[in-house]
């Protein structure tokens, strides 16, 4: 297929990604016009009828790796989260819409802390792209945050993330992470792997393409790093502190129950994400006593 109107490229790219499954089809086939043309939405929609759209042979193999169900932000380089533009490609997981709430109520307690004239410590365990340390470091500015990420790629992925942010990165497990920080830490908040291991997603973007390090939780319910990061979170926060970590859909009584099954949590709480399925779990720190200081 030869260069064409802006129309042209998008029909055919819209068709093109409709009929490979891809239920976002006419987004992704204007994004990936975007990226491959290197001009702006206006400049796009300005673009005499008659004009030859520049890139629109790359464009065309970008809408064919698209059909072969290769991540949108693969392509791009970008995922977009709360109010950031973030890096993302091979090796990292892509930040998904459904977290944005669980780094908002970490933002949101962050600045209640602020308001109070304190600095507020906050740990995001198993960062991946850095995004909800990010978001929590632009945010509530003042805040000192601190991220770990133990996969390699994705390391180096959140670096890129969180430069200029003031983010504290670390590379290591969040099983054991921040020892010089027991009992000082404001707000724990973890997007842990939790897939089962007989769950294997049936999204190939998914499937083929997040890393399994952020994917697959371990144990026979995908509990085993929610298990850890409640682990963690317990020797980390301060009583009173705050606990957040994202979980399934369909795990919105088991990892609630990962919390309640100690005498470490007082108000253990399910929360829905903007679709209203069970996503997230908060909890706050009891002291040694049963209490909260």
């Amino acid at each position: 297929m030869g260069a064409g109107a802006v129309e042209d490229l998008l029909r055919w790219g819209t068709q093109r990604l409709a009929d490979a499954g891809v239920a976002s089809a006419r987004h992704d086939a204007h994004a990936l016009l975007l990226h491959a043309s290197g001009l702006s939405r206006t400049q796009l929609l300005t673009l005499d009828a008659a004009a030859e759209v520049p890139g629109a042979t790359g464009y065309q193999a970008l809408v064919d790796e698209r059909a072969a169900r290769v991540p949108l932000q693969h392509l791009t380089g970008k995922a977009y989260f709360r109010h950031l533009e973030l890096a993302v490609g091979p090796g990292v997981f892509t930040p998904r819409p459904e977290t944005e709430l669980l780094a908002g109520e970490a933002v949101e307690h962050a600045r209640r802390l602020l308001s109070r004239a304190s600095t507020p410590v906050v740990v995001d365990l198993g960062t991946g792209s850095g995004a909800i340390a990010a978001a929590v470091a632009t945010e509530a500015r003042g805040a000192r945050v601190l991220a770990v990420e133990k996969g390699l790629d994705a390391h180096a992925w959140a670096a890129r993330n969180v430069e200029g942010t003031g983010v504290e990165l670390r590379l290591g497990d969040l099983a054991d992470a921040f020892a010089d920080l027991d009992g000082q830490v404001d707000i724990v908040v973890s997007n842990p792997p939790y897939i089962p291991p007989d769950a294997v997603p049936v999204d190939p973007e998914v499937r083929d393409h997040d890393p399994d390090l952020a994917l697959y939780g371990g144990g026979e319910d995908g509990l085993d790093a929610v298990r850890a990061v409640e682990r963690t979170a317990r020797r980390l926060l301060r009583p009173g502190g705050l606990l957040l970590v994202e979980h399934a859909d369909t795990q919105g009584e088991s990892a609630p129950a990962v919390l309640r099954a100690t005498a470490a949590w007082r108000d253990v709480t399910d929360l829905p994400d903007l679709t209203g399925r069970p996503r997230y779990v908060r909890a706050f720190r009891l002291d040694a006593a049963g209490g909260t200081r």
